[in-house]
C-alpha cells in the first residue's frame, strides 16, 4: 500500500485528491491510500474533510514529511514553493510528483533531478496532456512512421483571459506545447514503457531535441506582461515549430497540426468527437524532363479518425505515478523531462525580452534519462537512515497558518539546506503555472 499525501487543496488539488481516491486498486500492486491532504486555509481543509472524512488535514508541511508512513508526495502549489518542497521531500526520502513547470528555474529543476537520482527516488511532473489519449495516439502514428520524415507543426491554444498578473502567457500555456512536443519528438520516448521500434521513416526512431527559440510577443492589455506571443522553435533534425499562445482570442482553441512527407494529423482537443484526424494529404515533387512538365502533384485520399480511449488524463497520470513509486521505472513525464521544458521556457522568455532574438537551447547533463538508484522496486532512499537525513544547517521551519492575509511561501535558505518562511512580494511568484494551486503556500 502506497501511502501519499496532497499537498495544495485550492485549483487543482481538489481534481488530484479525487483521482486518487478513486483509483482502481486492482491496477495497482498493492493500492494507494491518500493520508493527508496539507493546505493553509482552513477553509480549503474543511471542504477536503467533508468530501473525505477519512483523509487527515494538516496545515504544517513538516508534519507530513516527518511522516515515516508517508512515501509520495503529491504537489500542487504556486511554482515558487515547487522547489523548495519537492526539495525538502526528496531529502528526507519521499517519492514527489510535482504539477507543471516542474521549478521556476533550470537550475531548480537539475537540483531536484539530482537530489531524485541520489535518493533513488521518483521523481514525476504533472505534464498531463502526455497521458491524455489523443495525445498519445498522434506519438503511435508518428513513432509508426506512417506520416513519414516529420517537417514541420504547427500549434494553436488561445482563449480569452485568464490573465496573469506575475506571468506572461508563455509559462502559462506553452508549457502544455513544449511538454507535447517533448513527448512526441525529443527524449520523451525514450522511457522503456513508450520506446518504439526503429523505423526508416519514422520520427520515433532518433530523438529530437529544441537546439533554438525565437519569441515575437506583445502585451496589449498589462504593461510588461506578453498576452499573446508566437514562439518558433528549432529541433536538432530540422524540424521547425510554431506555437501561438494568447489570452486574447473571440474563441478558445487547441489545434495542432503535424506536417510528414507522407501524411498529416491533425489533434483538436476542443472537438465533441474526432480529435485526431489522420489526413492521406500531401505534396510530391518530381524533376522535370520538359519545359513543360508540371513539377508538382497534390495528393489527397482518405481521412481517418481512429478509435480513442476514453481514459482521464488525470487518472492515467496518477496511475502512472504509483506504478513508477511501486517498480522503480522511469516515469514518461519524468523530472528530465520538465527540466527540458523549463529551459526552453527560460530561453523563451530571454528570446521575448531580448526583441525576437535567436537563443539557443543548451543541453544539460541532468536532461539524460530519468534513473533511479539500484535497491529494488520501490527504490532505497538515500544513505543515512530509513528516511534519509536532512542537509546540515538545522530543523526545518514550519510554515504559517493560513488567514486573511497573503500567505507567505516556503523557501530555502542560501545554502538550500533548511526551510523558512518568506513573505511574498507586491508582484507574487515570479511564475505561477496556470494549473497549480495559486493561493495556497504551504
Amino acid at each position: 500500500m502506497t501511502t501519499v499525501a496532497i499537498i495544495g487543496y485550492g485549483y487543482w488539488g481538489p481534481n488530484l485528491l479525487r483521482n486518487y481516491m478513486e483509483l482502481p486498486t486492482a491496477s495497482l500492486e498493492s493500492g494507494c491510500r491518500v493520508k493527508y491532504v496539507c493546505d493553509l486555509r482552513s477553509e480549503q481543509l474543511a471542504r477536503a474533510q467533508a468530501r473525505y472524512p477519512a483523509v487527515q488535514t494538516t496545515s504544517s508541511f513538516e508534519r507530513v514529511i516527518d511522516d515515516p508512513e508517508v512515501e509520495a508526495v503529491v504537489i500542487a502549489t504556486p511554482i515558487s514553493t515547487h522547489h523548495p518542497l519537492a526539495a525538502a521531500a526528496l531529502r528526507v526520502g519521499k517519492h514527489v510528483f510535482v504539477e507543471k513547470p516542474i521549478a521556476a528555474s533550470s537550475a531548480e529543476a537539475a537540483e531536484l533531478c539530482r537530489l531524485a537520482a541520489g535518493g533513488g527516488l521518483t521523481l514525476m511532473v504533472g505534464h498531463t496532456f502526455v497521458y491524455s489519449p489523443p495525445v498519445r495516439k498522434v506519438k503511435q502514428i508518428i513513432d509508426s512512421g506512417e506520416l513519414g520524415e516529420i517537417r514541420f507543426v504547427t500549434s494553436q491554444r488561445v482563449n480569452l483571459g485568464l490573465h496573469q498578473k506575475d506571468v506572461s502567457v508563455i509559462w502559462d500555456l506553452a508549457t502544455h506545447d513544449l511538454s507535447i512536443l517533448d513527448y512526441w519528438l525529443g527524449d520523451g520516448h525514450r522511457a522503456p514503457q513508450t520506446a518504439p521500434a526503429a523505423t526508416p521513416h519514422g520520427h520515433g526512431a532518433t530523438p529530437d531535441d529544441v537546439v533554438a527559440v525565437s519569441v515575437t510577443g506583445r502585451a496589449c492589455v498589462r504593461r510588461h506582461i506578453p498576452d499573446v506571443a508566437f514562439v518558433n522553435l528549432r529541433f536538432r533534425s530540422g524540424v521547425v515549430a510554431l506555437a501561438h499562445v494568447s489570452w486574447l482570442s473571440p474563441v478558445k482553441l487547441r489545434r495542432t497540426v503535424v506536417v510528414g512527407s507522407k501524411k498529416m494529423v491533425l489533434y483538436d482537443d476542443t472537438a465533441a468527437d474526432e480529435k485526431v484526424r489522420l489526413y492521406d494529404h500531401g505534396v510530391h515533387y518530381t524533376e522535370p524532363t520538359t519545359f513543360e512538365e508540371f513539377e508538382l502533384t497534390y495528393h489527397t485520399g482518405d481521412i481517418v479518425a481512429p478509435r480513442l480511449d476514453t481514459t482521464e488524463p488525470l487518472r492515467a497520470e496518477a496511475l502512472h505515478f504509483l506504478e513508477c513509486v511501486e517498480t522503480g521505472r522511469p516515469p514518461l513525464s519524468d523530472g528530465a523531462a520538465g527540466l527540458r521544458v523549463v529551459k526552453v521556457l527560460e530561453a523563451a522568455e530571454e528570446s521575448l525580452r531580448g526583441d525576437s532574438c535567436l537563443v539557443k537551447v543548451e543541453p544539460a547533463a541532468e536532461c539524460g534519462p530519468h534513473l533511479r538508484a539500484a535497491g529494488g522496486g520501490r527504490g532505497e532512499p538515500a544513505a543515512g537512515g530509513g528516511r534519509g537525513e536532512p542537509a546540515a544547517g538545522g530543523g526545518r521551519g514550519e510554515p504559517a497558518a493560513g488567514g486573511g492575509r497573503e500567505e507567505p511561501a516556503v523557501a530555502p535558505d542560501a545554502a538550500g539546506s533548511r526551510l523558512h518562511v518568506v513573505e511574498s512580494d507586491a508582484a507574487g511568484a515570479t511564475r505561477p503555472p496556470d494549473r497549480s494551486d495559486r493561493s495556497v503556500r504551504p
